[in-house]
């Protein structure tokens, strides 16, 4: 009697690819455009996948926010959004004119901050595919909400307000300058021909 049992491939059980999605984002034809957030940052890559590996064709790192005078956090909602305006501006310097959101394992999550980033992307003239009511409204882009919730915490509990803020205050960074401090980066980098 012969086994029926078929071994999932490897990068498949350490949980790392979903070949299902990744062959959905290949036959596109069209450059991937990868988002990773991770505790304290974002990247987010524009990627040609071949058969002997993946070739980055540009890369942006929220690091590079900092460069451009943001003092926020750089995995928030605002960050987030500008750094798909860089991502999208360096992309289309490249020659990258349209791409296929790839995920891999994350879900899509209307509203997120991978669609603040893809809405950034979007805004900068790069053709990505997806609908507009995946986008986070206004005030979520601009950090006016986080603002309004910082403002409103102050007046409330100064001590919920420095605990939830601590690493913004630390860095002399008050969280009511968001939508400011949002407008003078995008200016910046719709300024910046990199």
């Amino acid at each position: 009697m012969r086994s029926s049992y078929v071994p999932l491939l490897r990068r498949r059980r350490d949980g790392v690819t979903d070949y299902r999605s990744r062959k959905r984002a290949i036959t596109s034809q069209k450059p991937l455009l990868v988002v990773r957030i991770s505790n304290r940052n974002v990247t987010s890559q524009f990627v040609k996948p071949t058969v002997k590996g993946d070739i980055v064709l540009s890369a942006s790192h929220s690091k590079e926010l900092v460069k451009l005078g943001w003092h926020g956090s750089a995995k928030s909602t605002p960050a987030c959004y500008l750094l798909g305006l860089l991502a999208g501006k360096k992309a289309l310097a490249a020659g990258v004119k349209e791409a296929v959101a790839y995920n891999g394992l994350v879900p899509f999550i209307r509203g997120s901050r991978v669609a603040a980033l893809l809405k950034g992307v979007v805004d900068s003239g790069v053709q990505v595919p997806v609908g507009e009511e995946a986008f986070p409204d206004a005030d979520r882009l601009t950090g006016k909400s986080i603002a309004d919730f910082a403002t409103k915490l102050s007046e409330e509990d100064k001590d919920a307000y420095s605990k939830s803020f601590s690493a913004l205050l630390k860095g002399g960074f008050r969280p009511e300058a968001y939508p400011a401090e949002f407008e003078k980066v995008k200016a910046t980098i719709s300024g910046a021909t990199r």
